[in-house]
């Protein structure tokens, strides 16, 4: 008999902490997951509730960390997905850093201390990066472009890599810090992210709702979708710690597109009544942060490390279709 392997995933009441649950129950029978966020989490619908534990959490207590940490003598891996998104963190200085750092921070720390060398897979963002044009002439960014934040929450991540980088090189924590793309098609309400609109004029419409599209049509963003997401985050865990070299930061695979490229897929799945539902108004400030983010990666590092490419984005908007009609 499989001995368990207990999983701990904080910041598992969002999209990608409940399709990350349903994903790693499946990959293996000897999963146990421990869900945490500040509200008690909910069991997906479809998991096997006899092989999760949740745990209401508030991640900025150093009491509650602990308590949570040493709740399991071992942690066959941590996946830090808690945090407050990007236009929450603009607007809110002090609860962006709390959460942003100060809590991971802890969470490192009382790791390091319990359970020496544990594998921490921490989702950062190419929000680290600056606009386009801190690329270079290529406009193309690497892990080893130089990460030029323009705002508070890609300035957080980056902050947070550091420190896991660190703690990696000292041997303390075995961390994987993969830096998101922007998420399409997200199901559920708008989240605080800036980005939140890319999934909302498609998730709207085809919902026969209204949206909002807040930026120019011709803004192009790197995007990914949900699956090919987690697919990637439950690969990543299982990379041989040498592999990674000096640091432990690798861009997650997507696709660069334009906004009209993501109507343009909307209107071939859902028709031009679908793409009718959606409205144009420019918010400036919307825009001017998805702007400061890079509009294309070389996912080369990723791919070499096993992990997998994205999917043809009007794929990815009839698989958000197809799950409508579940």
């Amino acid at each position: 008999m499989t001995a368990t392997q207990h999983v701990l995933i904080t910041g598992a009441s969002g999209f990608i902490g409940r399709e990350l649950t349903l994903a790693l129950l499946a990959a293996s029978p000897s999963y146990h997951l421990t869900l945490s966020d500040i509200a008690p989490p909910s069991i997906p619908p479809a998991a096997d509730a006899s092989r999760i534990t949740t745990k209401q959490t508030d991640l900025t207590s150093t009491a509650s960390i602990t308590a949570l940490v040493e709740s399991q003598a071992h942690w066959h891996a941590v996946y830090t997905l808690h945090g407050i998104m990007s236009s929450g963190s603009e607007a809110n200085l002090e609860l962006g850093y709390s959460v942003n750092l100060d809590s991971h921070r802890a969470l490192y720390d009382a790791l390091r201390k319990h359970q020496h060398g544990a594998v921490v897979v921490f989702t950062s963002s190419t929000a680290v990066y600056g606009p386009p044009e801190t690329a270079g002439p290529s406009r193309v960014f690497t892990e080893a472009t130089l990460p030029q934040p323009q705002g508070s929450y890609g300035t957080q991540k980056f902050m947070t890599e550091c420190l896991l980088n660190d703690y990696s090189r000292r041997g303390l924590l075995d961390a994987r810090c993969v830096r998101l793309p922007t998420v399409v098609v997200r199901p559920g309400a708008p989240t605080a992210a800036a980005s939140s609109f890319a999934s909302g004029i498609v998730r709207e419409p085809m919902q026969g709702q209204r949206s909002v599209l807040p930026v120019n049509k011709d803004l192009v963003m790197w995007v990914c979708s949900p699956r090919t997401v987690v697919r990637n985050l439950l690969a990543v865990k299982d990379v041989a710690s040498e592999r990674f070299g000096l640091s432990r930061v690798v861009n997650l695979p997507g696709l660069s597109v334009t906004v009209a490229e993501i109507l343009d897929a909307l209107e071939a799945v859902g028709g031009k009544e679908k793409r009718a539902l959606v409205d144009e108004q420019r918010d400036e400030a919307v825009e001017k942060l998805v702007l400061s983010w890079p509009e294309r990666l070389d996912t080369k590092r990723a791919l070499d490390l096993g992990l997998s490419p994205d999917v043809p984005l009007q794929e990815t908007v009839q698989a958000f279709a197809d799950s409508l009609k579940q």
